[in-house]
């Protein structure tokens, strides 16, 4: 007789993620004080975020059918984690690059392009996701009420 799964074996790969965000947390709690964020950190912070996007689109989508209020405070939350997409994504462009040619395009060099551009391009199709399914208006200003 086997054991019945348990509910978190069903996405390993989310308890992982979780896991690594949740070590890299304690590292800098505990690390001496770090200077500013740099760009390597925010873009893996984007990339992050924007897995984490596509898999709260997915949730909403597959719970929207069977209890439509759940599904859209989902399809909420995958508006407002978009929200803070757009602000990494800014900051990622504020923060000056290492070198000076850290921004200049030399695709010959790096095969997957510069880094300047795979995180827009990573930034770009996670937005053509939401703007399928989102207004701009309510990626603007989102607001919900509670229901209990």
């Amino acid at each position: 007789m086997t054991s019945p799964p348990r509910a978190d074996d069903a996405h390993p790969y989310l308890r992982a993620a979780t896991a690594g965000v949740r070590h890299h947390t304690r590292a800098l709690n505990r690390s001496a004080p770090r200077g500013p964020a740099d760009r390597v950190h925010l873009d893996l912070f984007h990339a992050h975020l924007t897995a984490l996007h596509q898999l709260l689109d997915q949730l909403a989508e597959t719970t929207r059918p069977a209890h439509p209020a759940a599904g859209r405070h989902l399809a909420t939350a995958n508006t407002r984690l978009w929200q803070a997409t757009v602000e990494v994504h800014t900051a990622f462009h504020l923060i000056p690059a290492a070198s000076a040619n850290a921004t200049e395009c030399r695709p010959e060099r790096l095969p997957e392009g510069p880094p300047v551009l795979t995180v827009c391009q990573r930034h770009l199709a996670a937005g053509h996701t939401i703007r399928r399914k989102t207004t701009p208006t309510d990626l603007r200003s989102h607001t919900t009420t509670c229901v209990r």
